[in-house]
């Protein structure tokens, strides 16, 4: 486990790429049946009236998938990624059964707190693709990251 990484440790720049997952029609199912249960998502059936041509991932089944690599990858080493918002959040195209998803993220900027003395602000754009390289989900987040000086 890499320890924690401060606010000093950062820089403008920096980038980091995430493992992939692989992403089963199982899973799929059982997370739009759970939080998202519209047929797309939930039936390999249904087509008939929706785009997206047979079963695809919700897109906060995405998101939470895209979060999991994240954390795992320990962007911010073992210092929590405490998120203060998102803009925008896109889903291009759809995640599909098969499909392996990987994240890379880069960061934008990063200023200390106006309010808190001891942590700052880390704006940091995520994008993951499939195995073809098709982004899949992006969003620009800013994170809440404590200062080694605190």
């Amino acid at each position: 486990m890499i320890g924690p990484r401060f606010l000093e440790d950062l820089s403008v720049g920096e980038t980091n790429t995430t493992s992939g997952v692989l992403v089963r029609a199982t899973d799929i199912i059982e997370f739009a049946k759970n939080y998202d249960p519209q047929p797309m998502h939930v039936d390999q059936g249904v087509t008939a009236g929706v785009s997206s041509g047979g079963l695809i991932a919700s897109g906060w089944h995405t998101a939470a998938l895209v979060m999991r690599l994240l954390v795992d990858s320990q962007v911010l080493g073992s210092t929590p990624l405490l998120g203060l918002g998102v803009e925008d959040l896109r889903w291009p195209k759809p995640v599909r059964p098969g499909d392996t998803i990987s994240a890379v993220t880069e960061i934008l900027s990063i200023r200390q707190s106006r309010s808190q003395q001891g942590y700052g602000i880390v704006r940091m754009r995520v994008k993951a693709s499939n195995q073809q390289d098709e982004v899949v989900y992006g969003m620009t987040t800013s994170l809440w990251v404590p200062s080694r000086t605190r």
